[in-house]
């Protein structure tokens, strides 16, 4: 999740750093010359889990090796994080996530050191957040979502995705912002989240739009406001937060791709080089945008300057708020 932030790199522009990565060995060729995983520590169906397994399957046919995808749920992403910090730094175990940037704020210890044990790759792109709720729900309106947690504090319920998830830290911005207080249910994921509100057993969330748009169209939730701070190309008629009486209110998801620290340079140029030629398909743009995706692929570099920034403007809200994952 982030607040105001860079604009989008333009994924050409990488291309030339690609120059900054010394050339390695005659192995390098060879990579990867068996099966890649990439391990998604969250749910299925998530948004991590809808653009990794379009990437996974293009880059299985650039490379002509199977790419598979291993969701390893729980422990608030540590669970699936820490098999990747454990693994060879030899490019076929990989890790999809933003999670272990957000953990560092909310776990006393971690199993791993969310910086020292990995080799960051390229952030992959931004996903939107729309605030939804269950149609039985008697609001239609933002503002309405709001008079109804302050006529009953504590008493709107509000799902997420799990402790420091994009979905509850979305949640837990704009209660402070616009001084609410809702009862929050954390998941498993963003799914299971969605699923609940989408069922009405919870009746509000900050929704992932890859989640929540095909349930709005298919009317089995309203949406209420987009939390980032543009107008979604999928959905234009959406209002944003801001625009609803919030000025400068901004939530968003974003997800990258690591390895295990130590991974020789000229294996992280192929994987950013790979990865940023496939982001930069119209095809595969038209279709994460369509979805609430917004492209990024920055380099190496860049991507290792965006998490730090990420680490240290979250950890303020966390620890602000008293925020501590069990």
């Amino acid at each position: 999740m982030k607040l105001p932030r860079r604009k989008f790199l333009h994924l050409a522009a990488g291309a030339a750093a690609l120059s900054a990565f010394p050339r390695g060995p005659a192995t390098a060729q060879s990579y990867p010359d068996r099966r890649v995983r990439i391990v998604v520590p969250y749910s299925a169906a998530g948004p991590t889990d809808v653009v990794i397994r379009i990437l996974s399957d293009r880059l299985g046919a650039a490379w002509g090796k199977p790419v598979v995808v291993e969701n390893r749920a729980g422990g608030g992403g540590n669970i699936g994080t820490e098999v990747v910090a454990r693994a060879s730094p030899d490019g076929y175990t990989l890790l999809a996530s933003s999670t272990h940037v957000i953990n560092a704020s909310l776990y006393e210890k971690l199993p791993y050191d969310p910086f020292k044990d990995f080799t960051p790759i390229t952030e992959l792109g931004t996903f939107a957040l729309i605030w939804v709720v269950h149609p039985s729900v008697p609001v239609k309106a933002l503002d309405e979502l709001v008079a109804l947690a302050k006529a009953k504090p504590k008493q709107v319920t509000v799902s997420n995705g799990g402790i420091g998830a994009p979905t509850q830290l979305c949640a837990m911005l704009f209660a402070q912002t616009a001084g609410i207080d809702f009862l929050h249910v954390p998941y498993k994921g963003g799914a299971p989240a969605s699923a609940a509100v989408v069922s009405g057993h919870v009746m509000a969330m900050c929704n992932n739009a890859a989640n929540a748009i095909p349930q709005i169209r298919g009317g089995t939730l309203r949406a209420l406001a987009v939390a980032g701070a543009q107008r979604l190309p999928a959905m234009p008629e959406l209002p944003t937060v801001a625009e609803l009486g919030y000025p400068g209110f901004e939530a968003s998801g974003w997800l990258g791709l690591f390895a295990p620290a130590n991974l020789p340079s000229h294996i992280t140029a192929k994987l950013y080089a790979d990865t940023a030629q496939i982001l930069k398909s119209p095809h595969v743009q038209e279709n994460l945008v369509k979805q609430g995706y917004e492209v990024v692929g920055s380099t190496p570099e860049e991507f290792a300057a965006f998490i730090s920034a990420e680490h240290d403007k979250w950890g303020k809200l966390i620890k602000s708020a008293g925020l501590k994952a069990d």
